[in-house]
């Protein structure tokens, strides 16, 4: 499944989705980050109509990754009504996503 590409022009679009959005913040260089797209997309596939997904390029976007205080990629972020909701930072394997991704769909 192709993730939508975010940009600081898209973003805050993003974020007003009635649906809670998961980000994948990552950069081109960065090789766990290039581990991680395969359990992103597979996620993506799995929870689609319940999570939106998108991805978004720290390097090319700077100012939004600097806005949630990301030090560390891969990080992935979920979003509900605007506001971060979790926090996933590092390469998590996907059955532990899975759980952690059912647990926080069911509180909100």
């Amino acid at each position: 499944m192709q993730l939508n590409e975010l940009t600081s022009e898209t973003f805050e679009q993003a974020l007003r989705s009635k649906m809670p959005l998961g980000v994948d913040f990552y950069a081109d260089w960065c090789v766990p980050c290039k581990a991680a797209d395969s359990i992103i997309e597979k996620l993506a596939e799995d929870y689609q109509g319940k999570l939106s997904f998108g991805r978004l390029n720290v390097d090319a976007n700077r100012e939004i990754s600097d806005r949630y205080d990301l030090m560390s990629i891969p990080a992935f972020l979920i979003f509900s009504k605007g506001e971060v909701v979790k926090r996933f930072v590092g390469l998590k394997k996907i059955k532990g996503s899975r759980r952690a991704l059912n647990r926080l769909l069911t509180s909100l």
